[in-house]
């Protein structure tokens, strides 16, 4: 009788979340796919040129290259750097000591805080120490390079250690028994039964990770802005200021925006794929 009415009526309710989804996501990337092959200031006076906003953004200049490569080392840096930090603590967190639920949501309290706040907050913090010599965060690429590692991994490192947490204490306990009767070091054991368990929750965090350090925006604004000359731009700060502070780049930004699209989606697929195979061995 139930099944009855909610086959009946299972339309009915979804059909708001349908129409809400497909103006608030589908709708809008159409129309923005469609305006990366014009020439607008407006979505009424667009006009159809082709391919030449992605033309002009190979030849024009190596803004968007040279964000593109400050993307990609930024984030290998940080999915490696938080990974390890965060499992880390992670493992020493679950082990039997005083104190460990304070300080698991001290590590996590950070993540609660907005990223255009932890940008000028730390950007204080880091000019502070720099200004010892004489300079600042902007004063050279490398400063704002490892300041944004810095404000990412401070920002996520508690909430990888929760995930982290959650798969060590699913850990067999009678496996790591076994393998203390068998004489395992405590490296042998992490080695060969922690790590392994643990694959869902590297590969959660992994992706997360690689997601979240690719896409960073509000931290890369605040911190540097991109400076200095746009060489700590990260793709989406360098979108950003294609469109809104490049008067007639409209069309440019838009085609840059659909690139990152892709890329983003290259990766969450590629990601997926690994993820599957692995579950698959």
């Amino acid at each position: 009788m139930i099944k009855k009415y909610v086959g009946k009526y299972f339309p009915i309710f979804l059909f708001p979340t349908v129409i809400a989804f497909f103006v608030a996501f589908i709708a809008p990337f159409v129309i923005g796919l469609y305006l990366s092959f014009c020439d607008f200031t407006t979505v009424t006076n667009a006009r159809f040129i082709g391919l030449e906003n992605y033309l002009r953004i190979f030849s024009e200049s190596s803004d968007f290259l040279n964000a593109l490569w400050f993307t990609v080392k930024f984030t290998v840096v940080s999915v490696i750097s938080i990974n390890v930090l965060a499992f880390a603590l992670a493992l020493i967190l679950t082990r039997p000591m005083k104190g460990t639920s304070g300080f698991r949501t001290g590590f996590f309290m950070p993540n609660l805080i907005g990223g255009i706040v932890l940008g000028y907050i730390w950007q204080i913090i880091i000019n502070g120490v720099l200004g010892y010599f004489g300079v600042d965060i902007t004063y050279a690429a490398k400063y704002g390079f490892w300041g944004l590692v810095i404000l990412t991994n401070w920002q996520q490192i508690g909430y990888m250690m929760i995930i982290y947490i959650a798969g060590i204490q699913n850990v067999p306990s009678d496996m790591l028994e076994a393998a203390d009767i068998d004489g395992a070091s405590y490296f042998q054991k992490l080695r060969y039964i922690i790590i392994p368990t643990v694959s869902s929750a590297v590969t959660i965090c992994t992706f997360l990770t690689l997601s979240n350090s690719f896409k960073l925006f509000d931290q890369n604004l605040a911190l540097t802005g991109g400076a200095p000359g746009n060489q700590t731009a990260m793709l989406a700060l360098d979108i950003y200021k294609t469109f809104y502070n490049r008067v007639g780049s409209e069309g440019i930004g838009q085609a840059k925006a659909v690139i990152f699209f892709v890329i983003v989606a290259l990766i969450a697929l590629v990601q997926q794929y690994v993820t599957l195979s692995r579950d698959t061995e």
